[in-house]
């Protein structure tokens, strides 16, 4: 089971809730935190799929911010999590931990909780950076690095940096994989995979499939197959190399 809604409070937030081992994992460019049986984790940004069941429990409530906005209310640079679940408690003082763990549990929907906990921590971090939607924007609408990196008046190196900060990779990284959930959307609305390749902006069907085979470790044909019960949006809790 699983399902998710966005959220009323944190802007470019979804809330999800899911229950069972889940299905495989695949990147988005996000982070996550999540509560999973009384404990509080987050979930890194991904550069490959991960098996479900990495994160052991049966019943996971989360938080997932929109690509970049998590390391300023973690306090965390976001490269230091990549591909990586682990406790809260290894991030910030085990006190503080329990603390909010228990506020969390205290709203009886732990969505709720988590949300509440990721609005306060908004507010304390102040407005986001501009740069980081622009760079998501761009990267969206196809744009190669070195024309993101001047629109933004960065050089690229400094643009990599600040990416691997706020994303956990850089831009190039990062619009591989905006770039591979445009075309998984795509695919399971239907679209022919040509079609697919195309306005999605790769090369041609061969370029699309080596993508899907790199960040996904499937094929389309066997995503789109199993989509009613894969992920769309990494619906299910990140299961990765560490876990908690």
């Amino acid at each position: 089971m699983y399902e998710q809604t966005r959220s009323a409070v944190v802007p470019g937030a979804v809330l999800w809730r899911a229950e069972g081992p889940g299905q495989v994992v695949l990147p988005d460019g996000c982070m996550d935190l999540m509560w999973v049986e009384g404990r509080l984790l987050v979930a890194g940004a991904d550069t490959g799929p991960h098996p479900a069941g990495e994160v052991a429990g049966g019943a996971f409530a989360g938080i997932r911010f929109a690509p970049g906005t998590a390391p300023a209310l973690l306090g965390v640079p976001a490269h230091r999590l990549r591909d990586r679940r682990v406790a809260l408690d290894d991030l910030w003082p085990a006190g503080e931990v329990r603390r909010l763990a228990g506020r969390v549990a205290s709203y009886g929907d732990p969505c709720a909780g988590l949300e509440a906990l990721a609005a306060r921590r908004a507010a304390e971090a102040g407005p986001p950076d501009p740069l980081v939607a622009e760079v998501v924007a761009l990267l969206r609408a196809g744009r190669p690095v070195a024309r993101i990196a001047a629109a933004v008046g960065l050089g690229e190196r400094q643009l990599r940096r600040r990416s691997l900060d706020a994303f956990g990779y850089g831009p190039r990284t990062l619009g591989r994989v905006l770039r591979l959930r445009s075309a998984l959307e795509l695919a399971r609305a239907g679209m022919p995979y040509a079609e697919v390749a195309c306005v999605a902006g790769y090369a041609d069907q061969a370029h699309l499939a080596r993508e899907v085979r790199a960040l996904a470790g499937t094929t389309l044909g066997a995503y789109v197959v199993g989509a009613d019960g894969a992920n769309s949006e990494t619906p299910q809790p990140s299961g990765s190399r560490t876990t908690a």
